[in-house]
């Protein structure tokens, strides 16, 4: 036998192997289509809808917040705000070398409120992270690069600034102290008296 005969065999075999296949194809739809399977049952209602990036809602009570910071780079200035009761704002000046973490804990009735900012002083630059967990579950986090700058950015007080979770209440210019409850006062130091 020839090239061109084997070729013309091999194509007849394989129009043939084809037609067989599209034939079972169709013998098979139209059998399963004359026995259809049964209705399925009706799906559970569904949980109500959660946008994009959010967790559950959080469930009514007190939560416990902690609040994480990284600086990796060199730089000075650090200041971290965070929020420690639902009504008030805390701040820490760590000095953090670079893999050192920050650290604090919260505890929060309405768990949306937990927010914190990172911020770091010009002219250095820094990786920032920041991530809130709520009852051992992060919820939030966020990375940011502050690039080196020549010239103070007086015209962007959000530069060198860090936002993570709920800020719209935190001025990045200040720093907070809060006093915690049952916290016993410093007593103030007492006044010597000064001759004359």
């Amino acid at each position: 036998m020839t090239s061109i005969g084997r070729g013309r065999l091999a194509a007849a075999s394989l129009a043939c192997a084809t037609a067989v296949a599209t034939s079972a194809s169709l013998f098979l739809a139209t059998t399963a289509a004359a026995d259809p399977a049964p209705p399925a049952p009706p799906a559970p209602p569904a949980p109500p809808a959660v946008p994009a990036g959010d967790s559950a809602p959080p469930s009514a009570g007190p939560h416990n917040v902690t609040y994480r910071a990284r600086i990796d780079g060199v730089s000075r200035g650090t200041l971290i705000t965070y929020r420690l009761t639902d009504t008030q704002l805390n701040s820490a000046t760590p000095s953090l070398l670079p893999g050192e973490s920050f650290e604090a804990s919260a505890v929060l009735n309405n768990a949306a409120n937990a927010g914190m900012q990172v911020s770091i002083q010009w002219p250095y630059s820094a990786s920032l992270h920041c991530e809130i967990l709520v009852d051992d579950e992060i919820v939030a986090q966020a990375d940011q690069f502050v690039a080196p700058r020549l010239t103070p950015q007086r015209q962007d007080p959000g530069y060198g600034v860090l936002s993570c979770g709920s800020v719209t209440d935190f001025d990045p210019s200040q720093q907070y102290s809060a006093e915690l409850p049952g916290t016993p006062a410093t007593p103030a130091a007492p006044a010597t008296p000064v001759a004359h």
